[in-house]
């Protein structure tokens, strides 16, 4: 059995400062700091049981009404009374996935939380967090460990901190203008990048073009994909697992509709010559492209998580992946119309 360990306050100390170097300050300004950092260190060196490391979640301090978690979340919640178990003891039930321990700190017992459906991906626990006004923190059956809060999701890939802000927090920047295309639509192929693809290293480059008739340069090698629509749920668990097998660029119509997959992006002369190369060969024709098809928003998925947005051969948006690439902070142009 899985031995308890006490981390000693310098131990949780180093924790703090590491957090607050990529951007997530935990200095017990706010009462549900201490208990975060609890459940952040446990997370990271949870207790190991015969080579085995076990997948872990709570919620940390949520603060809406527990009547609203249910509809706001479309999930079945039962809540379980810890009784007289410590949070080490009241840990080993707590999955990450379909089970969650609740840390209220000093306000309150602490409980478990049952979900009718596992809902453990970075995009439940984004939603999640936002509906019960709380603290995610994760360690996934995978490994990664996330911590998701309104500072949007901090990522442990076992060799460094990521940070994602929330898509809201710069999506208006994004869609500011009319021209480039439906909000909600835009706003979807964000989340998907952010919470589908960077959170599992899958490198993409999406483009969607609300003007379809613009003349834009392209070779389409690959048969034409079924019509696996952005906007809809149930269609974004075959279009990651494709994007996942194939290069190139996909191709997403003014309703968010995928029209072409693995396409080689093929720049202008004029593109070529005016548009300084960015980043590597991936992001480097994203910004050609767009440069070439000016009413496109491109969105390029790094293999290592963070995600570019490109429009009229510029910066529009930027995510950096972590302390080394500034802190984690969300850079934006907001000079692009």
């Amino acid at each position: 059995m899985g031995t308890e360990r006490r981390p000693t306050p310098q131990q949780l100390q180093r924790l703090v400062e590491e957090l607050a170097e990529v951007g997530l300050h935990l200095d017990g300004s706010e009462p549900w700091h201490e208990v975060a950092v609890a459940e952040i260190d446990y997370a990271l060196r949870p207790a190991v049981h015969e080579r085995r490391i076990p997948s872990f979640g709570a919620i940390v301090v949520p603060t809406a009404d527990p009547t609203r978690w249910g509809p706001a979340t479309g999930l079945a919640i039962s809540r379980r009374p810890v009784g007289d178990r410590d949070a080490f003891r009241a840990r080993r039930y707590a999955d990450g996935v379909s089970s969650w321990l609740i840390r209220r700190g000093d306000d309150g017992d602490d409980e478990w939380a049952v979900f009718d459906r596992p809902a453990g991906s970075e995009r439940d626990l984004v939603v999640l967090a936002a509906a019960l006004g709380a603290v995610m923190v994760q360690r996934h059956p995978a490994g990664p460990v996330r911590i998701v809060g309104r500072f949007g999701v901090f990522r442990w890939d076992r060799m460094s901190w990521h940070h994602e802000p929330l898509v809201a927090d710069w999506i208006d920047t994004v869609t500011a203008c009319a021209p480039h295309g439906d909000h909600d639509v835009v706003q979807m192929l964000l989340e998907f990048a952010v919470h589908d693809l960077g959170s599992r290293g899958i490198g993409a480059t999406l483009v969607f073009r609300p003007d379809d008739t613009l003349v834009a340069s392209f070779d389409q090698r690959l048969p034409r994909p079924p019509p696996l629509d952005i906007c809809d749920p149930s269609d974004l668990a075959p279009l990651r697992h494709v994007l996942a097998q194939v290069d190139g660029a996909t191709l997403f119509d003014e309703a968010g509709v995928m029209r072409q997959i693995g396409v080689r992006l093929v720049p202008s002369i004029e593109a070529e010559a005016d548009v300084e190369g960015y980043r590597g060969m991936r992001h480097t024709a994203a910004r050609r492209y767009s440069f070439d098809d000016p009413h496109a928003t491109v969105i390029v998925v790094s293999e290592d998580g963070p995600v570019t947005v490109l429009r009229k051969g510029e910066l529009l948006g930027a995510s950096t992946s972590s302390a080394a690439d500034g802190g984690g902070d969300l850079a934006l142009d907001t000079d692009v119309d």
